[in-house]
């Protein structure tokens, strides 16, 4: 039997047509009446700027449904799919298919009416959640005025709060970010300033592609905003820079790729704790961490140690800014292996790598706008109070962050040169106790009173013959040129030496 929304789509194109898919991209453009003017003004940038977005961050092979929104009503669903397709290398084709898909949109109206549609943001994005994504991972995109009032609610305000009820408290998102751009629109009935830009990272893969889109640089070649995060605000909140090291030789501290720490060690830097000059950063851009008390530790080799901090409480920092911040850290030193150690020996020339990780918690954090935010809301949304949205629930009260971090220590070629040579010194002492023990030499014996010479080598056996040649005895060699003469005959006259 054909689902609820499945048959309301029937024949409208609704975004469940797009299930098949279970599209990693789900784009929804707000066409509710507030957007009158988006659409009206000849020099709006509304559909291009979507059109644009589309191109940067859809990949070869993503699934994708582009979907515009107001709120549904009986015999006109909401969302309602434009298009949806599974991305190509064919970036031309795909081009033409999303601006072919927004050219014929327009504003819409309640079924029968020339009333214009009313806006239900919350509706919007929990059908894409649902029903697009069919609550798998993935990222859904919002292009709103900021105005959530379905069936035409001025309680905005109370409105806007079941959006950050969804946004906060909605298992399935795990993260969100929020672009507010200026885009100036007049039409005949509205006119605004600014448009929102959201985009949700639908479970934890959601969330991780939404991190390597950003890091990735391809959002910010269309939107140069600086994103403002929503959520989550109990995580990263923080990052830190190590600066300098002092009182500790021998140990350096800088940041490797992928944001690991690496601390270089000398093999024969024994300093049991490292004295490491640190810059904290703000960096949960749009907020001011009021205050927070620093909580630091390390697990290095399986082992927590407690790390001591300076500045044990953090107040007024601005998102982007930095303070400084002295901590002493405590090395592995009973972990770090012997110069002369297999380990070693076998890390010659390279570094021996101890993994761990640095933890910083902040509690009784306090997190606060900042107010170059707010006015710059206040700009392109006045009189809107969806800024609200972004005041942290009352239940984060702390942030954990996690710096993946590398013990290194670095050992020379010495240990392996000196293995190498003592190796070899051992070979050919080898070698020459073998050449020595199995040289050729001559022995001198005396048969029947007539001196002879006998060339011999080691652990062969020799007869000795008379005059008349017949055999009196044999001369047996062993190693280093020890010889002796066994089976004398009776009655033979035969001895060693002259």
């Amino acid at each position: 039997m054909m689902s609820r929304f499945l048959r309301i789509a029937v024949g409208a194109a609704a975004l469940t047509a797009a299930n098949a898919f279970a599209a990693s991209h789900v784009f929804l453009v707000q066409n509710s009446g507030w957007m009158e003017p988006f659409f009206a003004d000849p020099a709006s940038q509304y559909k291009p700027l979507v059109t644009e977005l589309v191109m940067a961050v859809a990949r070869p092979d993503d699934l994708m449904v582009l979907a515009s929104f107001n709120q549904s009503q009986p015999g006109a669903p909401s969302p309602k799919a434009l298009m949806s397709a599974k991305v190509t290398s064919d970036s031309k084709a795909l081009r033409g298919s999303v601006s072919g898909a927004l050219q014929n949109l327009e504003v819409g109206r309640k079924p029968n009416r020339t009333t214009l549609a009313d806006t239900d943001l919350n509706e919007a994005v929990r059908t894409a959640i649902d029903q697009a994504l069919g609550k798998k991972p993935g990222l859904v995109w919002l292009f709103t005025n900021n105005k959530n009032s379905p069936n035409n609610d001025q309680a905005t305000a109370k409105r806007n709060r079941e959006f950050y009820e969804l946004i906060h408290r909605g298992q399935d998102i795990r993260k969100v970010l929020a672009f507010p751009l200026q885009m100036p629109v007049k039409s005949k009935s509205f006119q605004a300033n600014g448009l929102m830009v959201y985009v949700f990272g639908i479970q934890e893969q959601g969330a991780r592609d939404l991190d390597a889109l950003v890091q990735s640089g391809a959002i910010q070649k269309i939107i140069t905003e600086s994103p403002a995060r929503l959520k989550p605000l109990d995580a990263d909140t923080v990052r830190l820079h190590p600066k300098g090291v002092f009182e500790s030789p021998g140990v350096g501290f800088s940041m490797g790729q992928s944001g690991v720490l690496l601390a270089d060690v000398n093999s024969d830097a024994k300093t049991p704790v490292a004295k490491v000059q640190w810059a904290l950063e703000n960096s949960i851009y749009p907020y001011t961490i009021a205050q927070a008390e620093v909580n630091a530790s390390s697990v290095l080799a399986g082992e927590r140690k407690p790390i001591t901090v300076d500045k044990t409480v953090v107040t007024g920092l601005q998102p982007g800014k930095q303070t400084p911040l002295s901590s002493t850290l405590q090395l592995p030193v009973a972990q770090m292996p012997d110069t002369w150690s297999l380990e070693a020996i076998s890390a010659a020339g390279r570094a021996f790598v101890l993994p761990g990780t640095l933890e910083l918690d902040l509690t009784g954090q306090r997190l606060e706008l900042s107010p170059q935010f707010r006015e710059r809301m206040a700009q392109l949304f006045p009189g809107d109070p969806l800024p609200d949205l972004f005041i942290p629930p009352a239940e984060v009260k702390g942030s954990k962050i996690s710096l993946p971090i590398q013990v290194r220590v670095n050992f020379g070629l010495m240990p392996l040169i000196a293995l190498l040579a003592a190796a070899a010194a051992a070979i050919l002492a080898t070698v020459g106790a073998l050449l020595l023990a199995t040289k050729a030499r001559s022995v001198k014996l005396v048969v029947d009173g007539q001196p002879r010479t006998v060339l011999t080598k080691a652990r062969q056996v020799y007869p000795i013959h008379d005059a008349a040649g017949r055999k009196v005895a044999e001369l047996k060699t062993q190693w280093f040129g020890k010889v002796r003469l066994t089976d004398i005959r009776e009655g033979a006259q035969v001895r060693l030496g002259q």
